[in-house]
């Protein structure tokens, strides 16, 4: 008989295997992820997460900021992807960022057992549109990818997904040039032989004073546990610099989109780009930048109540392996939550019934109900709670 302990090695030598492939698996949560909350009203939220560790062996560790410590510290830095509708996230990708310092040294990834292809540099954004790729191939529906400024600074990033047809709103450096959305670019007459270039009719602008006299509006986006959530913003049609290079390191106008600046209680400004159509109005812009903040809950739960900080190999497989168990558990327990909300909603509807007028939800779901009619109450939201209910497995 194989002892407790025995077992459990067993275990964790299995989840760390090479042996088997979890591509499947990746992708079965996709699309459970999908049936859950994906649909138009749905967002794909890109950020990162990182894992305080110590050490030098464990994969992809090095001294980068971590945003749990708030600073510069040993950490391991995942690429994270969360579905998400309504205040109910579900985490579909988790994949580690390797630093310089890994990427340059062959040896030490074989030793962590990095495979071939994932030892050459690639960015966290080139990372992050990988697994974009991957979701869409899934068959993943979202009506709009967000971002903060680590991704949405890059040009490359921005216009890789209007390249996938996507809609998206993502966070920029304030000193990001944009022109005038009339602006026009032509070619001036040769002069003295110089080869002629387009121009632009007008000198870029930094987002920061572009916006800095505009009137700014307070929007109220949703309801916290403390109060309503506002924030004053201001937005303007523009066109981003980060076509080709003209002069001086200045760029030609690229893409027409909106300008979006936020304006916190605390005096701090940030400032945003969405690709979001003409007519959308500052409240729907407001409410679509900051429905990224469900993606911190998310991460939050996966340390907190499903363990994946507490990673204890070393190894590529298997961190990614323990990454993908704590994604799938978070799914399987939102599962239960939206169906516990959606028992509760229908009880509540018979009660209130009364008379011939009154009509009570059907048994079964024939077509998808809208999340925001599902989720779960603010108060009683804990996968903590909701695993003490659990029975407990031998």
């Amino acid at each position: 008989m194989t002892s407790a302990g025995g077992g459990h090695d067993q275990l964790q030598h299995f989840i760390a295997s090479t042996a088997w492939d979890d591509a499947p698996l990746w992708t079965v949560l996709a699309r459970e992820a999908d049936r859950l909350v994906g649909g138009p009203g749905a967002f794909l939220v890109i950020d990162d997460t990182a894992l305080p560790k110590k050490g030098t062996l464990s994969v992809g560790v090095a001294r980068q900021y971590c945003g749990q410590l708030g600073k510069k510290a040993n950490c391991q830095s995942l690429v994270s992807l969360t579905l998400a509708q309504g205040e109910v996230p579900v985490p579909v990708a988790l994949r580690l960022f390797l630093p310089e310092e890994w990427t340059g040294d062959p040896a030490r990834c074989a030793q962590a057992g990095v495979p071939d292809t994932e030892m050459q540099p690639r960015s966290k954004g080139e990372i992050a549109l990988a697994e974009l790729d991957r979701l869409l191939a899934a068959g993943v529906r979202f009506g709009a990818v967000l971002a903060d400024a680590g991704y949405g600074a890059s040009a490359a990033f921005r216009q890789a997904l209007s390249e996938r047809g996507l809609l998206w709103a993502v966070g920029i450096l304030r000193v990001q040039k944009v022109y005038g959305a009339a602006v026009q670019v032509a070619v001036p007459p040769q002069w003295r032989g110089r080869k002629r270039r387009p121009v632009p009719d007008e000198e870029p602008r930094e987002a920061e004073k572009v916006l800095a006299g505009l009137s700014w509006r307070r929007i109220t986006w949703r309801q916290g546990t403390k109060g309503a959530l506002t924030a004053r913003f201001a937005a303007l049609r523009v066109r981003v610099g980060d076509g080709a290079v003209w002069g001086n390191n200045r760029h030609l106008p690229g893409e027409e989109v909106w300008l979006v600046g936020e304006w916190r209680s605390s005096g701090e400004r940030k400032y945003h780009l969405s690709n979001l159509g003409p007519d959308t109005s500052l409240r729907a812009l407001a409410s679509t930048i900051k429905a990224r903040w469900v993606c911190e809950q998310a991460h939050q739960q996966l340390k907190g109540e499903l363990g994946l900080g507490h990673f204890e190999g070393r190894s590529w497989t298997g961190l990614h392996r323990h990454a993908l168990m704590s994604c799938m558990a978070f799914a399987f327990l939102q599962h239960l939550l939206l169906a516990q909300n959606r028992r509760l909603k229908r009880g509540k509807n018979v009660a209130s019934s009364s008379g011939p007028a009154a009509v009570t939800q059907p048994a079964g779901r024939a077509t998808r109900e809208p999340l925001s009619a599902v989720r779960p109450p603010r108060r009683a939201y804990s996968m903590s709670a909701l695993q003490a209910q659990l029975p407990n497995t031998p």
